[in-house]
């Protein structure tokens, strides 16, 4: 999400006295060199889960492609330098390929064009308002509760998870033998992360409905995807007050923490 939203600063108008690519590149320049990569995407690691997959959620980070190596007669994965990072290496030369220019252009209409009253009103007319849901610890508890459900309850939080992940109809069957193969497991153990991310989802659209979060900023959709990675991170910091409000609803881990940076010592993270 940071790769895109700071990709997506190209086609955003920024504060007087900058271009956009002036912009991108000062935030290029935080990004650290040593030890930093990133996360594959969550929606991938999510639809690999719900198809029997394991991903881990004890704060190590998991990454896209691979390749299984052997050197010394130590088994191994070696990765080559993701797109995103070879990206942010051009940015911090600025420079900027036409492609991410159109990429950046597309991503900032996506995001202009969310509606979160539409979002809103769907909760609604299940019944989810400031009156049955009046914090955003109730909205945790409702969102618990729905995925606590088990026995015959799964196949239906697995077809929601499907439909919030984009995945076809056509493979419902599929994951449903997986998911009889592990025996009939509830949901949040067959496939915990797919349960996190479905979970992050539901609590912001509830949320929504209860006026908890607001719905003229379309901004608060990608700012709470931040989140879906947060059985990646032992630490999460931000200066976003959205963040502060939800991220500590987020994750089940003891060790989670979250914290909030001063707007005057902004970083790249934020």
């Amino acid at each position: 999400m940071f790769y895109v939203e700071t990709l997506a600063d190209l086609e955003k108008v920024v504060r007087q006295g900058r271009t956009p690519e002036q912009e991108v590149g000062i935030i290029a320049d935080k990004v650290p060199e040593m030890s930093g990569g990133p996360c594959a995407f969550h929606a991938d690691l999510a639809a690999a889960n719900l198809f029997g997959q394991s991903v881990p959620m004890d704060g190590r980070i998991p990454t896209a492609g691979g390749q299984a190596v052997k050197v010394d007669g130590k088994s191994g994965v070696a990765h080559e330098l993701a797109p995103e990072s070879e990206a942010f290496g051009r940015w911090q030369n600025r420079e900027f390929l036409h492609v991410e220019r159109s990429f950046a252009r597309t991503w900032r209409s996506a995001l202009n064009g969310i509606d979160l009253v539409t979002f809103a009103a769907g909760m609604k007319a299940l019944g989810i308002d400031h009156q049955t849901c009046k914090s955003l610890a109730d909205a945790k508890k409702i969102v618990d509760e729905f995925l606590g459900r088990s026995g015959d309850q799964v196949p239906h939080q697995i077809k929601l998870a499907m439909v919030l992940l984009g995945i076809p109809v056509e493979f419902e069957p599929q994951v449903l033998e997986q998911w009889h193969g592990h025996g009939s497991a509830s949901f949040i153990n067959y496939a915990p992360y797919a349960a996190h991310v479905m979970a992050v989802e539901l609590f912001f659209q509830i949320a929504l409905a209860a006026n908890l979060i607001g719905t003229t900023n379309p901004a608060n959709r990608t700012d709470t995807a931040y989140l879906f990675y947060a059985p990646f991170c032992h630490v999460f910091v931000s200066s976003d007050n959205l963040h502060r409000r939800c991220a500590p609803h987020s994750s089940s881990r003891s060790k989670f923490r979250v914290g909030l940076r001063s707007k005057s010592r902004s970083s790249p993270f934020d």
